[in-house]
């Protein structure tokens, strides 16, 4: 494995404790219990949700033109910079967020996620930059397996102080601000390899007119898209098979306390799901040497239909445990590939601009599974119904990548 490779992998090592801290179990809890403790509970997570969204859209409308223009030389880095440390500012910022300053939690948690998710796209964008087409799955595959450690270890240490914060002589509430500190400066210090060691290999010859020219070569890719038969199908099934995932990955919380799971169980559960995945996401890698990326995502499309059959049937903790298994075994696998098998299929030259593009549909296709599970729940009164309705997902992303070309061609791209 290279130094660049590495570099590239760590990186997913940094930013991931962004996602269990931030996103997913610490900060949603200080918004709720703290920054917006003087409105009501239904108001707080209203508001909550209108951030994630004005986030989503934000991000979603730039990424594709931001990506367009990264895509010239020695621009794809800068950007990737400049995210990362408007990132990395704004989780740390969270730390001043006082009791019930909710506006000010939203305003800088908006910038964060805008951060977070900018790098991102171009963190992705640079998996063409760093290795070659035969070593892609094995390197995607180990950035997401690393990630799911390197999340564990600021989230432990944080979850530490906060359950005991006479440990440092602070409250409750001081301790979770300095989870926020700790998460920034985790990101930032393991994100340094990557700066320096990473650098844009394939690029369009700068232009006088870039601007202009990424707004045009944006609007031919949408224009033509649908004629890149290839790229068009596979994000079309990406789009249906990831909301699955993420659908279940977001409400899977919910869904146990629904089973009468109690909220610390949960808590353990999310960590060992963490540790499980580290492994299968480096199998999967390993597997697709042998069988082809195709065939593992198809195999991982089939696992996540069977959680949602299953999920359907589960009545107890040990049912809870083995369908949480169940997901970390694929997770990881499934995320990794479908990043690496779109880098195959695209042109390297355009590959910011591709991944921009590969990031939206990611985005907008996270609304609909938990609007799906939702409705179904709440029309059958049942919430095993919700999640059995998840398979209307998954074989629709089979069917639609069974018609993705085994071949895998690249397509041909007109870059004037």
């Amino acid at each position: 494995m290279t130094k660049k490779e590495k570099s590239w992998i760590l990186y997913d090592w940094a930013n991931s404790a962004y996602s269990i801290v931030i996103t997913t179990a610490i900060l949603p809890v200080f918004f709720k219990q703290v920054a917006a403790n003087n409105i009501n509970s239904a108001t707080s997570t209203a508001y909550w949700g209108y951030s994630n969204s004005i986030a989503t859209l934000i991000i979603s409308i730039l990424a594709p033109l931001l990506g367009a223009i990264a895509d010239y030389k020695g621009r794809k880095k800068k950007f990737f910079s400049s995210f990362l440390i408007l990132g990395v500012m704004s989780t740390a910022l969270l730390s001043v967020v006082q009791e019930g300053n909710w506006i000010l939690c939203i305003f800088i948690y908006i910038f964060s996620v805008i951060g977070f998710t900018g790098s991102n796209i171009f963190y992705d964008a640079f998996l063409i930059d760093v290795t070659s087409e035969e070593n892609m799955d094995m390197i995607s595959s180990h950035g997401f397996a690393f990630g799911y450690i390197g999340s564990c270890i600021p989230f432990i240490i944080s979850i530490l102080f906060i359950k005991n914060p006479s440990l440092l002589g602070l409250t409750t509430s001081s301790a979770t601000r300095l989870s926020f500190i700790i998460t920034a400066l985790w990101w930032l210090f393991f994100s340094i390899p990557m700066i320096k060691n990473v650098n844009q290999t394939y690029y369009i010859e700068p232009s006088k007119h870039i601007i202009k020219d990424s707004f045009s070569s944006l609007f031919n890719t949408f224009k033509n898209i649908i004629g890149y038969k290839n790229i068009f199908l596979f994000l079309i099934s990406y789009f249906f098979y990831i909301d699955g995932v993420n659908t279940i990955i977001k409400m899977s919380t919910a869904y146990g306390l629904d089973l009468g799971i109690d909220g610390a169980t949960l808590m353990i559960i999310l960590l060992v799901l963490q540790f499980v995945a580290f492994p299968f996401t480096i199998l999967y890698g390993k597997l697709s040497k042998k069988f082809s990326a195709r065939t593992m995502i198809f195999v991982a499309i089939i696992i996540y239909t069977i959680i949602s059959i299953y999920g359907y049937f589960i009545t107890t903790k040990l049912d809870y445990w083995i369908l949480a298994l169940l997901v970390g075994s694929s997770q990881g696998g499934i995320q990794a590939l479908s990043r690496s098998y779109f880098g195959k299929l695209i042109p390297k030259e355009k590959s910011t601009e591709f991944f921009g593009i590969y990031n939206i549909f990611g985005r907008f296709s996270s609304i609909f599974g938990p609007l799906l599970m939702g409705i179904t729940s709440q029309v059958t009164g049942n919430s095993r119904s919700g999640v059995l309705s998840l398979i209307v997902l998954f074989i629709l992303g089979f069917i639609f990548f069974m018609k993705v070309d085994k071949s895998s061609e690249k397509i041909t791209y007109d870059l004037k």
